[in-house]
């Protein structure tokens, strides 16, 4: 990535956050720039690995829980139990709309957000309260078939 992409990445994250009525922060527009600059769904230690600078872990966790509330970025789960990130398209505080399907590379390990599948309607019994739904395929994604 060049230089003017990297700036482009930057001033569009401070925008997203003034937009979600957040402090722009370093932290905050480093770690946004990273999901922008990224079609892949992103780990914590993802992050961890691409920051130039070091963010602590805590650091890392809290800004990924604010992103998630805020409707910024939504979580995906894992095989393995843990959780990778991917931006949200049309989410708002508190209320994701990532009804798609997600799908997980069993070889290269790459998480993409198939926006155009959309997760299946589910009806469930009687006093049941669906909020949210995850459907997440795994198999050999489109460049390492």
């Amino acid at each position: 990535m060049d230089r003017a992409d990297m700036i482009h990445a930057d001033t569009k994250a401070a925008e997203v956050l003034r937009r979600k009525h957040l402090s722009i922060t370093e932290g905050r527009k480093k770690i946004l720039s990273l999901f922008l600059q990224n079609p892949d769904a992103l780990a914590h230690g993802d992050i961890e690995k691409k920051a130039a600078e070091k963010f602590d872990r805590v650091t890392i966790y809290r800004t990924l829980q604010t992103f998630v509330e805020k409707g910024i970025v939504h979580a995906i789960p894992t095989a393995d139990n843990s959780v990778r990130y991917a931006l949200c398209k049309d989410c708002t505080e508190n209320h994701h709309h990532d009804d798609h399907v997600h799908f997980i590379c069993t070889n290269c390990n790459s998480t993409i957000c198939l926006d155009d599948i959309v997760s299946p309607k589910v009806v469930l019994p009687e006093g049941y309260i669906m909020e949210n739904v995850q459907v997440v395929i795994n198999g050999i994604c489109k460049n390492c078939a």
